[in-house]
């Protein structure tokens, strides 16, 4: 097996910088190799001010994708705003013998899309990383039948398939604030939510 990457995960920021400071320092003092957003950057669109940056000033590689809170255009300006800052919505990343996928948006607020074209963009972003040993997957929404659907909101059918196809060793969530932290095992897979609740690992 290869070199280990080490990653800070964590969605639902909705622009509050204090929270990214925090933990642009932490990503600093923990040495981590690569940050990944798992959507809802800013609320309704408000402000993209002091997001990434911080991140960009520690030099950390930067991966997101957009929540249902802003349009693809934000998540694409942010990510050509920024040196080493990617939107991986339908798109991956690779990084030695890991690679990196992800769809973002949701159900509900200003960036809804159908769940058929969730999975059709997994599906595109895995095609090019699909030889590599190691696999992260990083969704907006929860799978289908997860516990985060405690919360009353249903998960997703798209993001189930993408699992149970793909299979990647961990797939990060967001959007569920109350399931923040939580993590199960579906399959083979290793789904953790990091809604406002920071999860660092290596892999």
């Amino acid at each position: 097996m290869g070199k280990k990457t080490k990653i800070l995960a964590v969605g639902d920021i909705h622009g509050d910088t204090g929270l990214v400071k925090r933990l642009a320092e932490k990503a600093v003092k923990e040495n981590i190799d690569l940050v990944i957003l798992a959507g809802d950057l800013t609320f309704a669109e408000s402000s993209v001010k002091n997001l990434i940056g911080p991140f960009i000033k520690a030099k950390k590689q930067v991966l997101l994708i957009p929540g249902n809170h802003e349009s693809m255009a934000t998540a694409d300006f942010l990510a050509e705003m920024y040196p080493n800052t990617k939107n991986i919505h339908g798109y991956s990343f690779r990084k030695d013998d890991l690679g990196i996928f992800g769809a973002g948006a949701g159900d509900i607020g200003i960036n809804q899309i159908k769940d058929s074209e969730i999975f059709e963009l997994l599906k595109r972003g895995h095609e090019s990383i699909k030889d590599l040993n190691k696999k992260i997957m990083v969704t907006h929404m929860h799978p289908k039948g997860s516990k985060q659907e405690f919360s009353g909101f249903q998960g997703s059918d798209a993001v189930r398939r993408a699992i149970k196809q793909f299979k990647p060793n961990v797939l990060i969530t967001a959007h569920i604030h109350e399931a923040a932290g939580m993590e199960e095992e579906i399959g083979k897979t290793k789904v953790i939510n990091v809604s406002r609740k920071e999860k660092i690992f290596e892999i």
